[in-house]
């Protein structure tokens, strides 16, 4: 029989399709039904924006919140130079001190958004306790709780070491910083449950199993699944590249238009892990066919878009998604390309527009693009890859299409 919480928080993660794994589900419930729990999660400062991949966990640490808890989120000021080796086929580059602080002043920008820090949430970096470590004394007190036997077992190395790819020592490092992480956060702010994706299982448990052993506090790991799209494509990922959070890395407006692309068969289990519609009127949405299920799809998209961005961003987005689809129109906030007139010169080919315009990732997929009809200029279809655009074309910004749903704006500044 299922087990069903009596937890707000933990109806919210199983009711909404949050709830892939814990590690132990009734013990937590009894406790979250006490407010002002601590939980957190970490995210390594990689990049200057996490991507669309890590909002499923974002949305964990709002509801964790608006269920009246204290959520933690952890910087990996410290981890980050290391490099989580977690179900990859090779080492993640390493970055300079300075690098990861400007990756982590981006990523700061996002959270804001989805979580209060006003109204007891927590914003920490865990090099605070991990750049001082005296190695000596992490292997005497704390490396001596770690067996190698458990560790190589652990899914996410195994899977590296099968495929006979190198795993350096200082990426096997890695689960244990994150395992002395929960125990310091335990240990510092009385934190009882770290989240994550469910490819953290094995670190998750290993930072239970140290918390307990050196400090003896029982805690406790939660995980949400892994996502796909319905038609395999994981999550976080478009046809022109990542889809990130930060503004400045992607528009609003091409970040509603990623939602508004969601296939009919994600729509109403997007809608209930990423909006905070209610449930039935998610299983509404997503039940509907034909033409409805496309208002759905713009549904889901300013909801989400709404959350990140605001809501004058995301009507802004929808008003310039209807301009360009029913009206045939350019409309005011699509993605702009920009080019100098030494760029353009005596001309510049077709195919190099739309490669630079991030509707095509290369000159082969443009021509390819092309050739089977699918590109348009000004919504007029373009059959030569040889064509030539110059400067007085560009005087006034042209409209290229890729399909039906992505478009982009061209012109000389």
């Amino acid at each position: 029989m299922t087990y069903t919480p009596r937890s707000d928080f933990l109806h919210v993660m199983q009711s909404r399709g949050f709830l892939a794994d814990c590690t132990d589900l009734q013990s937590l419930d009894e406790l979250l039904l006490t407010p002002g729990q601590s939980a957190y999660i970490g995210f390594d400062a990689t990049a200057k924006s996490l991507h669309v991949g890590s909002l499923i966990q974002i949305m964990m640490l709002r509801w964790f919140q608006k269920t009246g808890h204290k959520p933690i989120t952890l910087m990996g000021g410290g981890t980050t130079k290391v490099g989580d080796p977690s179900f990859r086929a090779d080492e993640r580059p390493l970055l300079d001190a300075a690098a990861i602080d400007a990756n982590i002043a981006g990523i700061k920008q996002v959270f804001s958004a989805y979580i209060d820090y006003d109204a007891g949430a927590q914003m920490l970096n865990n090099a605070e306790w991990l750049d001082d470590l005296n190695y000596l004394d992490f292997l005497r007190d704390i490396g001596r709780h770690f067996s190698i036997n458990r560790m190589l077992s652990f899914e996410s190395v195994k899977s590296r070491l099968d495929r006979e790819q190198s795993l350096s020592f200082l990426e096997f490092n890695y689960m244990i910083l994150q395992a002395y992480d929960f125990m310091e956060l335990n240990r510092r702010y009385g934190c009882i449950l770290q989240m994550g994706g469910s490819d953290q299982w094995g670190n998750i448990v290993n930072g239970i199993d140290l918390t307990r052993r050196v400090i003896q506090s029982e805690v406790f790991g939660l995980t949400s699944p892994l996502l796909e799209t319905s038609d395999g494509k994981k999550m976080g990922k478009s046809q022109s590249g990542a889809v990130w959070l930060n503004a400045e890395m992607l528009s609003a407006y091409e970040f509603w238009q990623f939602w508004r692309n969601t296939t009919d068969a994600d729509v109403g289990r997007f809608l209930k892990l990423y909006t905070e519609l209610p449930l039935d009127e998610c299983d509404r949405l997503g039940a509907l066919e034909g033409s409805e299920i496309n208002e759905a799809k713009a549904r889901l998209a300013t909801e989400i878009t709404t959350l990140l961005h605001g809501a004058d961003a995301a009507a802004a987005a929808a008003d310039t998604a209807r301009e360009v689809f029913e009206k045939g129109g350019v409309g005011d906030d699509l993605p702009t390309l920009t080019l100098s007139a030494s760029d353009v010169g005596d001309g510049i080919s077709i195919v190099q527009l739309i490669v630079k315009s991030g509707l095509a990732g290369s000159g082969k997929e443009a021509k390819r693009l092309i050739a089977e009809g699918g590109a348009k200029m000004n919504d007029a279809p373009l059959t030569e890859a040889g064509t030539m655009i110059d400067a007085l074309t560009l005087s006034e910004p042209i409209k290229l299409s890729a399909g039906k749903k992505r478009h982009a704006l061209v012109q000389i500044g």
